[in-house]
């Protein structure tokens, strides 16, 4: 056969397998587009639905955020149900699978999602989701229950199943009341340490550097605190030598995107406001994707009691408003940072390796078999490892098995009770109650009311440290360290209308003294960003929400001020070096704001994160790029310091002096300009853009075209109440005065809807792009729906 020929049929060959292979895009194109209309969620109309006791209304607005009626809490829980199932299904899919350890039962056999859940099943989340439903009270079930039903019926009531689902040749399966529990610990897991890896984190430098180095590198705070109660931690002297250099090695510290998950919230009490009552602000900093975290409503409750309208924000997957305002009290959240987890040493028993002792004797590690069942492929069994303290999550350096000690392993760490009463909430006080007996993720609670009062407090439960202090790993062998359960509600710290009448939270410490020995430190944020919201509260004895708002987008760099001074003096006397007399008039007149086009800002957050990772590096012996793992949050004071004092002692191998350091660190920064394109390419915005897009389209770039919007720089860093850095920033803004909500204003990226040809996809998505107030209450009735009981 001749060449010629072998060509022509290689050639019809391909050309066939082309047409194939684009024939089966263009049918997979056509199913997903089926998918897409016919998935759309009901609008207008009736439609009937069981287990109703009375018609529920479902007014959307031009944004498509609901006012659901209804005769009763069920009825609304029901009515939510319906909408979470119909537009944010999939959403809700991912979060309960997430949390028990089921993504790849989804997405398939990817070695990352498998990491995830071999994770997650260490903690047998779905097993302690369905003790606490069994568990519940009638009151609980009843509403889990509902709305469980509400979300059948209003995914099975969509004429076809989310597009997501067609994408990954999937099937959705039905919502069960654990899953709920579920959504719950999702929070845990996206918001603290699951493994309590910092305790490791703190032993392991601690046995490199010993603890004069340790303690003055990792205080536990510094003179930037921004406590409520004005505490101020000593701050540790400074060592006068460095320990013997410790062999070179990589140090195991945890991997943690360079933002702290966290938020800002505060509020002014009703001495501030021209109205009276208090006004509250809230902006929750978390990973942000498509269409959203949160799912706004407001619930309007005719029935019962009192009855109750109430204007917030949801989780999909569970029943209850979040955070926001009844007419009576608002609050918000932030990230607490307490210390709600230990690392226990097991001690083993000689000659028995399945055993470990106790202060009731030796015990045997109990076993169960875990099975992770990938989708198109076998299952696999994990083996997790329990104890009378928690699961086994590691092992240390002597092959010691760790166990850990969660307040999210807890019997009732999620209850739903609490945060249904928090809805009807009347005052201040109330709340605080409520809060202590709630079950959820340790969060700072702010609160004020419509008289005009404000607190803060820690709402969840507080372990009862005996013994020690959470810091470090340690035995318990013997009794003398442990927890005794939870604290009572009494001893858990409350600030409640302070003298001043302003509350101040944003992830740092909030409290000295003994309420700070009882909290614990998880982790705290350093306080920079945190006093720059008491300094703008404190600049203005009147307070509006507009006010709010401007605190809220400030975008103003203050801690970097030393930073940019450092860099300056330093380039100044570098400028016939290469690349660097380019960077002194950029960094002169940085402006201090982090906007899009700012190159001076970008230059001066460069050299800090570069300083500070070569420092790190140097003092630590660590091989590789520490940019991406945790240094110290509580950095600044010690970098401040030695860069001012530049004690000889102190400079680490390999550099022979402070300006060897200086010379490094400006050499990355000239190469990281060169990198990106040169000084006038080197911009914040072209860093930091939003970032915002879809789960699957993380996986699959081409789908950005259909369900993400447009990707903008934006201002702000995470060292500013504008806390902003790609894929992460403001789950949600808003500020409202109880009882006054319709002169609040509210903010959230992505979409209300899930589905990309519903006629409000990404609706306000631009308000919190721009910063443009948006009322926080819904507007008129666009659409009208009615849920009706079924006969």
């Amino acid at each position: 056969m001749g060449k010629s020929s072998v060509a022509s049929r290689l050639g019809r060959g391909l050309a066939y397998g082309v047409a194939g292979i684009a024939g089966l895009v263009l049918l997979a194109a056509g199913g997903v587009t089926y998918t897409l209309i016919a998935s759309k969620p009901m609008l207008d109309g009736a439609m009937a639905v069981t287990g109703l006791s009375a018609p529920v209304t479902i007014t959307r607005d031009n944004q498509g955020v609901p006012t659901i009626q209804g005769a009763t809490r069920a009825d609304l829980a029901r009515a939510l149900g319906f909408l979470h199932g119909q537009e944010r299904f999939f959403q809700m899919d991912l979060i309960r699978r997430a949390s028990a350890g089921e993504l790849s039962g989804l997405l398939g056999p990817i070695e990352a999602v498998m990491n995830i859940d071999r994770q997650r099943r260490l903690h047998r989340f779905r097993h302690r989701a369905e003790q606490a439903v069994a568990n519940a009270s009638p009151e609980e079930k009843a509403l889990l229950s509902a709305y469980a039903e509400g979300v059948n019926e209003g995914l099975s009531s969509l004429g076809a199943r989310p597009f997501e689902y067609a994408l990954l040749l999937s099937s959705p399966r039905p919502w069960q009341p654990a899953d709920s529990i579920l959504a719950g610990y999702s929070m845990y897991l996206d918001l603290q340490d699951d493994r309590a890896v910092m305790e490791q984190s703190r032993a392991t430098v601690l046995e490199k550097l010993g603890p004069d180095l340790t303690a003055f590198l990792y205080p536990g705070g510094t003179a930037l605190d921004s406590a409520i109660d004005g505490t101020i931690l000593p701050a540790p002297p400074l060592p006068a030598a460095l320990p013997p250099a410790p062999a070179k090695a990589a140090l195991d510290l945890p991997p943690l995107p360079p933002p702290t998950p966290g938020s800002n919230a505060w509020a002014v009490g009703g001495g501030l406001t021209d109205s009276g009552a208090a006004l509250v602000a809230n902006d929750m900093h978390l990973g942000i994707s498509v269409p959203g975290t949160w799912y706004r409503a407001r619930l309007v409750q005719t029935g019962g009691e009192g009855g109750m309208d109430i204007t917030g924000v949801t989780l999909p997957g569970t029943p209850m408003i979040i955070v926001g305002a009844n007419g009576h009290i608002a609050w918000g959240y932030t990230n607490s940072y307490i210390d709600t987890a230990d690392r226990i040493l097991l001690d083993p028993v000689p000659g028995q390796p399945d055993q470990y002792q106790t202060p009731e004797g030796p015990k045997p590690i109990t076993q169960v078999t875990e099975k992770i069942c990938p989708a198109w492929t076998g299952c696999t069994d994990l083996v997790v490892e329990e104890t009378i303290w928690g699961p086994v999550v590691d092992k240390d350096g002597q092959g010691r098995r760790i166990a850990l000690r969660w307040t999210a392993h807890e019997p009732d760490a999620v209850r739903l009770g609490p945060m249904a009463r928090m809805e009807r909430a009347r005052s201040v006080e109330e709340a605080i109650t409520i809060a202590h007996e709630a079950r959820q993720p340790q969060q700072n609670f702010v609160v004020g009311d419509a008289a005009g009062a404000v607190a803060w407090t820690i709402i969840g439960v507080v372990p009862a440290r005996y013994g020690h202090d959470g810091t470090l790993p340690t035995s318990w062998a013997d009794g003398s360290r442990g927890w005794h359960g939870m604290l009572p509600p009494e001893k858990v710290p409350v600030v409640l209308n302070p003298e001043h009448q302003r509350i101040w939270t944003a992830n740092a410490r909030i409290v000295g003294g003994e309420a700070y020995a009882l909290l614990g430190d998880g982790g705290y944020d350093m306080g920079a960003r945190q006093g720059q919201i008491r300094d703008e509260l404190f600049a203005k004895t009147r307070l509006t929400p507009a006010d709010m708002l401007a605190i809220q987008l400030d975008d103003r760099g203050l801690v970097l001020d030393f930073w940019q001074g450092e860099m300056l003096a330093a380039l100044q006397t570098r400028t016939t070096r290469p690349g660097l007399a380019a960077m002194v008039d950029p960094v002169k007149s940085w402006g201090g704001r982090a906007i899009p086009e700012s190159i001076g800002y970008r230059l001066v957050r460069e050299f800090r994160s570069r300083l500070s990772q070569r420092l790190y590096g140097a003092y630590l012996a660590a091989d590789g790029d520490l940019s991406r793992r945790e240094i110290a949050r509580q950095m600044e004071a010690p970098l401040r310091r030695l860069l001012t004092e530049r004690p000889p002692a102190l400079v680490p191998a390999p550099y022979k002096d402070w300006d060897a350091l200086i010379d490094a660190t400006l050499a990355d920064v000239a190469q990281a300009v060169e990198k990106a394109g040169g000084i006038d390419a080197f911009t914040w915005g072209a860093r930091n853009n939003a970032g915002v897009k879809h789960p699957l389209a993380r996986l699959l770039p081409p789908l950005s075209a259909l369900t993400d919007p447009e990707d903008v720089p934006v201002p702000g860093d995470a060292l500013q109440p504008r806390a902003q850095a790609p894929g992460f920033g403001a789950s949600e803004r808003f500020a409202v005065s109880p009882g006054r909500e319709k002169d609040g204003y509210f903010h959230m990226p992505g979409s209300q809807s899930g589905n990309p040809l519903s006629p409000y996809y990404l609706a306000g998505h631009q308000d919190w792009v721009r910063g443009r107030p948006s009322p926080f209450l819904p507007g008129p009735a666009r659409w009208i729906l009615t849920l009706k009981p079924a006969t």
